[in-house]
């Protein structure tokens, strides 16, 4: 499966990447970043980080959008935790141009999957008119749609961002999946996540027990319990077939310019597969994906 990632990486885009790059069946042919939990430009430096940990070697692009000041307080001065990671080059090619490329060069075969606001996404399907028809599928982590958003009483934060953006995603025409916090809010890691992948060793896994422990203490702060939602790593793993649906209706959907809110109305015009949930334990299935990675070993 080929897969163009577009993401703003955060503590749980890292965790989204890793389990990317932890199935064999699975080709990363490229990573946009977008401004969103940080800039666009940390964000890259985050994503190129995290793959040298992982061995791998992939084109990752700077993208833009409308920067808000980011959310220091869930993920870090940098993004990750306050983290520091390996260096690394980014692509010469602006985000949306890549996708273009990829889609181009590969029409009808890949699937995009989209963490952070949609700026990217709008920007290419503005660049190339052919795109929408090009890229196999489209899973977008954004949305509240029958429950209330975490920026507002009725918007999430990927798609208040730039919900313009959004809007023009959704309405493109290509078929989207949208992984909403109905889904996400619910797909957790209590604490014992940090132990087992402190445990594992391997220089991505340590990294990533270290990144974590400040969205821990966000959640629980807000909750009172030592848990996280693993909003980024179900869109991931949903994208890729590790997690399947069990309740993922076609809506009418349609996204607030304005407000950023995703509102179910069945005389829309623009519709998408909804995702409220989904079979099997998703938490502990991610994790054991991620810990089984071929990833390189500790010197």
């Amino acid at each position: 499966m080929l897969i163009y990632l577009d993401c703003d990486t955060g503590i749980d885009d890292a965790l989204a990447l890793a389990v990317l790059l932890a199935r064999p069946d699975v080709t990363l042919a490229g990573v946009g970043t977008v401004d969103g939990n940080t800039t666009a430009v940390q964000a890259a430096a985050n994503t190129l980080g995290l793959l040298a940990l992982a061995g791998r070697s992939v084109p990752v692009s700077v993208g833009g959008g409308v920067f808000l000041g980011g959310s220091e307080t869930v993920h870090g001065s940098n993004g990750v935790g306050g983290v520091s990671l390996p260096g690394g080059s980014v692509d010469p090619r602006p985000a949306p141009s890549l996708l273009v490329s990829l889609a181009a060069a590969h029409p009808g075969e890949l699937h995009v999957v989209a963490l952070g606001p949609c700026s990217n996404l709008a920007a290419a399907l503005a660049l190339s008119p052919s795109l929408a028809s090009q890229v196999a599928s489209v899973t977008v982590m954004g949305g509240a749609v029958r429950v209330p958003g975490n920026v507002s009483g009725r918007a999430e934060f990927n798609i208040a961002n730039d919900a313009p953006a959004a809007a023009a995603v959704v309405a493109a025409g290509w078929p989207v999946t949208l992984v909403p916090l109905d889904l996400t809010m619910g797909c957790r890691w209590d604490a014992s996540a940090i132990a087992a992948l402190a445990a594992d060793g391997r220089p991505l896994t340590t990294a990533l027990s270290q990144i974590i422990p400040l969205y821990y203490d966000f959640y629980e702060e807000e909750s009172g319990v030592r848990e996280i939602p693993l909003h980024d790593p179900t869109a991931a793993a949903l994208a890729v077939g590790l997690l399947t649906p069990s309740d993922a209706p076609v809506l009418g959907l349609r996204v607030d310019p304005s407000s950023g809110a995703t509102i179910e109305d069945p005389s829309a015009a623009t519709r998408a597969r909804v995702v409220f949930e989904v079979e099997g334990r998703p938490g502990p299935a991610i994790l054991e994906t991620i810990l089984a990675g071929d990833w390189p070993p500790s010197t």
